[in-house]
């Protein structure tokens, strides 16, 4: 009897043990978001004992980011290992003025680590997967402060997320390239320069070639949500 193909054993022995399989897959995707969580827990005890723009520059280095401090040319920023400088804990009484969290996990949660910042200028959160809708609404804290913001590359902010960015009207630069959930993108631009006419909407990696017929609803919608 000849033997079945590689494949074909996989697939037998996948389907025999489907259960074990799929038991192991959640077991896997649970263990990551806790650990997506774990990393962006407030750290309060940290805030409480020296400060939260120290429990704020640990936060943003142990996720792999970078930061300056006010009045400060030096970035602190952890390497590809993860490792970095523990010298930022001499400024715990300078605020940051930069913060750099591109392709790290932050989240939502992790967000209160940094809302004390308030004198922050540059935000950038290039190609952050955990970053959402959720996220933008938060946002609105650093409304006083905040003159760019980088968006780009975030797979789950959608158009509607958008509108959120309406209360950060001190920005001067807007990133919001390459966002794959965006629909009708030439009409999300003019939504945004309509919101923030100060800023300077960096809209790139979409084509523009193609017009819905729907877009007219869809800007009448999003006004009606940023109103």
């Amino acid at each position: 009897m000849t033997r079945p193909p590689v494949h074909t054993r996989l697939l037998l022995y996948l389907t025999q043990h489907f259960y074990d399989v799929e038991m192991l897959l959640t077991w896997m995707f649970n263990r990551k978001r806790t650990g997506i969580q774990k990393k962006n827990a407030y750290l309060g005890y940290a805030a409480s004992l020296y400060g939260p723009q120290v429990a704020a520059a640990h936060f943003i280095l142990t996720l792999k980011g970078g930061l300056r401090f006010k009045n400060q040319s030096d970035w602190f920023r952890a390497n590809t290992k993860g490792k970095f400088s523990w010298d930022f804990v001499n400024y715990k009484d300078v605020q940051i003025e930069e913060i750099d969290l591109s392709n790290t996990m932050v989240n939502y949660r992790g967000l209160e680590n940094l809302d004390t910042q308030r004198s922050l200028r540059t935000l950038s959160l290039k190609g952050c997967p955990e970053v959402d809708d959720w996220f933008l609404a938060r946002l609105h804290v650093f409304q006083d402060s905040l003159e760019e913001l980088d968006i780009s590359h975030c797979p789950h902010i959608t158009t509607g997320g958008l509108a959120a960015l309406r209360n950060l009207k001190g920005l001067k630069r807007l990133d919001v390239s390459s966002l794959p959930r965006i629909q009708s993108p030439g009409l999300v631009v003019i939504l945004l320069e309509d919101m923030l006419p100060k800023c300077d909407i960096v809209a790139t990696g979409y084509d523009y070639s193609f017009v819905q017929e729907d877009e007219e609803s869809k800007v009448q919608h999003m006004q009606g949500q940023s109103a």
